[in-house]
C-alpha cells in the first residue's frame, strides 16, 4: 500500500499534495466527507486560462460546510475549506512563499464564507483538515 510518506519523499509541493490525497483515500471510512476533496489545477498556460483556471486559486478544496472555531475562538459556519499547500522550506520566505494572487484569493475566500489557509507540508494540511471536519 502506498503511504503519504512515500508520496512526500520527493520534497516537492506536488509530492506533498499527493500525500494529502493518499491520506484522504485511506481515511474515507472515518471521514466520508473526504470523498469530494479535490485538487485545483493552477493556471500555467494560455490553454488552462481559456479553460477557466485562474492564478492564485488554492491547491486543495473540500466542499463540505461545517461549523468550526474561527481565529477568535467563536464558532462560524464555513461553506468549505481551501488549502494552499507549500513545502516547509517556504514558510520563512516573503509572504510565506505565497504569491500576491494566492494571498488575494485566500483573503477573498475567508471574507465570503470559506475557511482558507496556507499549510506547510502534508502533515499540517491533514491536521487542519481533521480540525475542520471535527469542528
Amino acid at each position: 500500500m502506498i503511504t503519504p510518506e512515500q508520496m512526500a519523499k520527493s520534497g516537492l509541493e506536488s509530492g506533498e499534495q499527493k500525500a494529502v490525497m493518499v491520506w484522504a483515500a485511506q481515511n474515507l471510512k472515518q471521514y466520508p466527507q473526504l470523498k469530494w476533496l479535490h485538487a485545483i489545477p493552477n493556471a500555467n498556460s494560455h490553454k488552462q486560462v481559456a479553460e477557466g483556471c485562474r492564478a492564485g486559486i488554492s491547491d486543495i478544496f473540500l466542499p463540505f460546510p461545517n461549523n468550526c472555531l474561527d481565529g477568535t475562538g467563536n464558532f462560524k459556519l464555513y461553506s468549505g475549506l481551501y488549502i494552499e499547500l507549500k513545502v516547509e522550506k517556504r514558510r520563512n520566505q516573503k509572504n510565506g512563499g505565497c504569491s500576491e494572487d494566492q494571498l488575494e484569493f485566500i483573503d477573498y475566500a475567508n471574507k465570503v464564507g470559506y475557511k482558507a489557509l496556507v499549510c506547510y507540508g502534508w502533515q499540517e494540511a491533514v491536521k487542519k483538515i481533521e480540525e475542520y471536519l471535527n469542528g
